[in-house]
């Protein structure tokens, strides 16, 4: 018996990586699954996101866990693709109770140097991608009078970050996003949390531009990045985390044990938030 026995849950941005980790442990918990992603490249994004390949693998592995599943290449951009694929899933799997709004991009740049077209497609995933998801399954879970939403924010949710300004007001709305989403499905025993991880070792964070940033200079590898990411923790020894990591936290959010959390921003940072500052460039 899994903790989500009976109940349907869609992910979106789930062909690889924290979207595949989400897919597959509410799979093991139960719960058939509608998966979502892209599947293509978005021209302002450096690093390459997951292709049709990488979604078929994630439905080829929940359906080994013996569980139903929908797979549907959309957009977050597109209301449309969004609410066509909660139309297919709600068709062949029943229902909606569990959203993980996952879908997201990050780039890095002086907030003086990035581009409109940058800016538009960080806020428009990230943000925006967060409102379709959340409004193409609300109407479900208001007739079902009960639901489950999460959505994937970051500790740049909660505090700036140089050189992240698009990235860091994307997830700052999202907790925004998150806190009058929950208020507003309160009276239909619809929740809604957010979940804001740190460094977390994906595609996301494993291309050249950012292990240049962790290194300081332009040649730097992913050896840079691993060595330097345990500085962002506050437990000893927490080197990059694990998808897993986050998928346990938002499994916990969706299931029953959480049945009164509602409106609430939940780091799994290692500590990283409670690590005091210091100021390295501090004047003389």
């Amino acid at each position: 018996m899994g903790t989500l026995d009976g109940k349907v849950a869609m992910v979106t941005g789930a062909g690889r990586d924290q979207g595949r980790a989400h897919a597959l442990t509410l799979a093991r918990e139960g719960a058939d699954v509608i998966v979502i992603d892209i599947a293509d490249q978005i021209e302002t994004v450096e690093y390459p996101l997951s292709r049709s390949s990488d979604l078929e693998q994630t439905r080829a592995e929940v359906e080994g866990l013996g569980r139903r599943v929908v797979a549907v290449e959309a957009d977050v951009r597109s209301q449309e693709q969004l609410d066509g694929a909660v139309a297919l899933g709600v068709d062949q799997l029943g229902g909606i109770d569990i959203l993980i709004a996952n879908a997201g991009i990050f780039g890095i740049g002086p907030f003086w140097e990035l581009s409109d077209q940058q800016w538009d497609d960080m806020v428009d995933v990230n943000l925006s991608g967060m409102w379709r998801s959340a409004k193409a399954v609300a109407p479900h879970m208001i007739e079902r009078r009960g639901g489950s939403i999460v959505m994937t924010a970051s500790i740049n949710g909660l505090e700036p970050s140089a050189n992240y300004a698009h990235y860091t007001t994307s997830k700052h709305g999202v907790i925004g996003l998150m806190k009058c989403v929950a208020l507003e499905l309160a009276p239909y025993r619809v929740r809604c949390n957010a979940i804001c991880p740190g460094a977390v070792d994906t595609g996301m964070v494993n291309w050249q531009g950012l292990y240049n940033a962790f290194a300081g200079h332009e040649d730097g590898s992913r050896e840079d990045l691993v060595k330097n990411a345990r500085n962002l923790h506050a437990l000893q020894g927490q080197g990059l985390l694990e998808p897993q990591m986050i998928a346990d936290a938002a499994l916990w959010l969706v299931s029953e044990t959480a049945a009164a959390v509602t409106g609430v921003a939940l780091p799994v940072d290692g500590g990283h938030m409670i690590l005091p500052g210091f100021n390295h460039e501090a004047a003389a």
